[in-house]
C-alpha cells in the first residue's frame, strides 16, 4: 500500500493552506530544478497535523532522504505513525515546538535542511466537537492540544480570578470587552462546555449592529486556548530551536493566522536578517557579514483561487528565513 493510499484511508478530508508554496519555498524547488542545489537530506514537519504539508513534502523529495513529523496531538501522532508504516523515510514522534531540539538529539540528527511551523489550531480539531475548541457546536470545554497533560479550558477557567480571565482574554483575544466578558463567566461558573462558554460572552456583549463578519466568541475562544496550550510561547522557543537547527542554507518556514503569532514571527525573522542598528559615523563595517538569515519570502497570502475553495486560508501568511551562517 502506498503512503497516498494510506493518507485517503485514514485522514479525514483536509486542505493543507498555502500549500504549493510552503513546500517549494521550504525546500528550494526551484533552485533544485535547476541544479543548484542539492535536495534536502533532512526536513522537519513540526506541526504534522493530519499530513497534508508532509504528503507533498515526500513526493519532492528523494528516496534518501528522511522527514520527521513532530506533533503535540495524540490523534495526529497516531495518523502520522499509520502514514510511517507505509513509507520509511518517515519518522513521527510526539513533541511540543519547544522539545524539537530534543527530539533532533535523540535521533541523533546535528543539523537539517528544513523545518516547516503551521501555527494554531488544525481543522480536524476544530471540526470534533469533543476537542471543545468550536464555538459551533457544544462539547466539553477542553481546548488542550493534547488532551492527555495539563489543565483544560473548563478547569482553568472555573477556578481562576475575574481579573486574570479578563487579562488573558484581552491579551490574547486582542477582545475590547474582555473585563465585561470575565464578569459574565465568574457569574455562570461552572461552565463545563464550550456553549456555556459562548452563553456567557453572548450575555456580556453589547447588541450588535447589523451582520457581524465573526462570531462574537472568536476572540474569547482563541485567548483561552492560546493561553492553555501556551501557544505564543511555544512559538518563540520553536522559532529559535527550529532556526538553530538548520544547516547553511536550510530553511524555515512559518504559516500564521493571526496578528500577535504573525508579529512574533516578523520580528524574529527581522533580527536575524538584519545587523544591528547603530550610531551614525561609527567606524563600523561588515556588520551584514555577522547576519545569521536571509529572508526568502513573506508575507505571502493566500490566492483568491484558494481562499475561495478553502475559507481557513484567509487569514494565512507564510514567512521563510533561510540560514547563510552560523556563529
Amino acid at each position: 500500500m502506498t503512503i497516498s493510499e494510506v493518507v485517503a484511508g485514514v485522514t479525514p478530508a483536509h486542505q493543507p493552506v498555502l500549500l504549493q508554496e510552503t513546500v517549494a519555498h521550504l525546500l528550494g524547488l526551484d533552485d533544485i530544478r535547476s541544479g543548484q542545489v542539492q535536495p534536502p537530506s533532512i526536513v522537519v514537519d513540526a506541526t504534522f497535523g493530519r499530513g497534508g504539508h508532509s504528503l507533498c513534502i515526500l513526493d519532492s523529495l528523494p528516496e534518501t532522504s528522511r522527514l520527521i513529523g513532530l506533533d503535540r496531538d495524540p490523534e495526529a501522532v497516531a495518523q502520522g505513525l499509520a502514514l510511517a508504516a507505509a513509507d520509511a523515510r518517515l519518522v513521527v514522534r510526539q513533541a511540543r515546538f519547544s522539545e524539537l531540539s530534543s527530539i533532533l538529539q535523540q535521533l541523533d540528527i546535528a543539523e537539517v535542511q528544513g523545518v516547516l511551523m503551521d501555527i494554531g489550531v488544525s481543522s480536524p480539531q476544530l471540526d470534533d466537537a469533543q476537542r471543545g475548541f468550536s464555538f459551533n457546536a457544544d462539547g466539553p470545554l477542553d481546548m488542550r492540544m493534547n488532551p492527555e497533560a495539563g489543565d483544560s479550558a473548563a478547569d482553568w477557567l472555573n477556578r481562576e480570578d475575574e481579573s486574570k480571565i479578563a487579562q488573558i482574554i484581552w491579551m490574547y483575544g486582542e477582545e475590547r470587552h474582555a473585563r465585561r466578558i470575565a464578569k459574565s463567566i465568574v457569574a455562570l461558573r461552572p461552565l463545563y462546555t464550550t456553549l456555556e462558554l459562548v452563553q456567557a460572552v453572548s450575555q456580556a456583549l453589547p447588541k450588535a449592529r447589523g451582520p457581524q463578519r465573526k462570531h462574537p466568541a472568536t476572540k474569547t475562544f482563541q485567548a483561552i486556548r492560546m493561553f492553555i496550550n501556551e501557544e505564543l510561547d511555544e512559538l518563540e522557543q520553536g522559532l529559535q530551536q527550529g532556526f538553530d537547527a538548520l544547516a547553511i542554507g536550510g530553511r524555515l518556514a512559518v504559516i500564521t493566522f493571526h496578528s500577535l503569532e504573525d508579529r512574533k514571527v516578523k520580528h524574529a525573522f527581522r533580527q536575524l536578517s538584519q545587523p544591528p542598528k547603530m550610531p551614525r559615523r561609527l567606524p563600523m563595517r561588515h556588520l551584514e557579514d555577522q547576519v545569521p538569515g536571509r529572508l526568502v519570502c513573506g508575507p505571502i497570502k493566500a490566492s483568491l483561487e484558494e481562499q475561495t475553495g478553502n475559507p481557513r486560508s484567509r487569514s494565512a501568511t507564510l514567512r521563510v528565513i533561510e540560514r547563510v551562517r552560523r556563529p
